[in-house]
């Protein structure tokens, strides 16, 4: 059963939910969750508690359940989530499957057309993610 999910207003609730996410390993509703959450409060959302499984659950959400839908709001969680704090700690401490992850969500976001992006934005994006 999914978890429901709402608009989290400060970093302690978002934190609370992306922790039951994580411990369900439920990416529908954390793609859910990633649907109502501004992409541009994620920084100030995740404060100071970025960590690789967290990072992980998001790539997966995005690549399987947003990116087909919106690969602009995809796209616009990538972009904030690298201003995240510990973004470049928690990126250098991914294993080469899970940066080949986050690589198909790219590969992903390339195939499709957004107004939100381009492709040079994308190469731009993807050498933030080291990849």
């Amino acid at each position: 059963e999914k978890l429901r999910v709402w608009e989290p207003s400060n970093a302690y609730d978002f934190g609370q939910i992306v922790n039951a996410l994580n411990a369900n390993k439920d990416k529908a509703a954390c793609a859910d969750l990633l649907t109502i959450t501004d992409p541009k409060t994620l920084p100030v959302l995740l404060s100071n508690k970025l960590e690789g499984e967290i990072l992980l659950i998001f790539i997966q959400s995005l690549e399987h359940y947003v990116a087909g839908k919106d690969p602009g709001l995809a796209y616009q969680h990538l972009f904030y989530l690298s201003k995240a704090e510990r973004f470049k700690v928690v990126l250098a401490l991914l294993s080469r499957n899970e940066k080949e992850e986050v690589q198909q969500l790219f590969d992903l976001l390339s195939e499709s057309q957004s107004d939100q992006y381009s492709l040079e934005d994308l190469e731009s994006l993807k050498k933030v993610y080291e990849l």
